[in-house]
């Protein structure tokens, strides 16, 4: 969607950024006292460039996430991807999935729906998704689905902020959960958090598939 915007209008909002200090990991009332947990993706790596293959200039699949280390009390787990460099007031929400279970977990890659984003086959076709749908909350967009990373062409390195928090039990999300109660609910209930950061950037706008690697603006690459 956003890699129809010009570049003159990405480099012109190139000072408008969220900023990390906004996505809820960094919120001062959820980490006082929270113990920490690993996150992890065989994707790519902390403050590294996201593969473009997860990301709209490819199929838009999620990517894989592990994650380990929650205390014993937790009584669900909670995933917020956030964009922390969004030409927007808060973070753009690019997903949001709640009542994971408690205790070590994983979500395969392309778990989670991409909405009216296009997909090269379902879920249960891609490597190692399950058949389990997650549930999932309302993204910026007001889609309960994954909103796959597609800065503005332009705008500079992207900063995606995969925030895992674990739950002391009662927590209770209402049907569709957007961010707003996401983040009241973490706030009397989060008992420990972590993060991963992955990096994106678009210079140019390449639609790139499965069967040619195309270099693109955040040195991802498709092989």
């Amino acid at each position: 969607m956003l890699e129809k915007l010009p570049d003159a209008l990405g480099h012109a909002l190139r000072n408008q950024r969220a900023g990390l200090d906004a996505i809820a990991f960094n919120r001062t009332d959820l980490r006082q006292g929270t113990a920490a947990i690993a996150v992890t993706s065989l994707a790519f790596v902390d403050h590294a460039p996201i593969p473009a293959l997860y990301t709209a200039d490819g199929d838009g699949r999620s990517p894989p996430l592990q994650w380990g280390g929650l205390p014993e009390e937790t009584g669900s787990v909670v995933l917020i991807v956030e964009d922390a460099d969004a030409p927007t007031p808060k973070p753009l929400v690019h997903a949001i999935v709640v009542d994971l279970p408690p205790g070590d977990g994983a979500m395969a890659e392309g778990a989670l729906s991409g909405g009216d984003h296009e997909e090269d086959g379902s879920s249960e076709e891609r490597d190692g998704a399950g058949t389990d749908e997650p549930r999932t909350g309302r993204n910026s967009y007001l889609q309960s689905a994954w909103l796959p990373p597609d800065p503005p062409p332009g705008h500079g390195v992207h900063r995606y902020a995969f925030q895992v928090f674990a739950l002391s039990p009662g927590a209770v999300f209402s049907e569709n959960p957007g961010r707003d109660e996401v983040l009241e609910l973490l706030g009397s209930h989060a008992i420990a958090s972590g993060l991963l950061i992955g990096t994106y950037e678009r210079d140019h706008t390449v639609k790139v598939d499965d069967a040619d690697a195309v270099p693109l603006g955040g040195g991802a690459q498709l092989a």
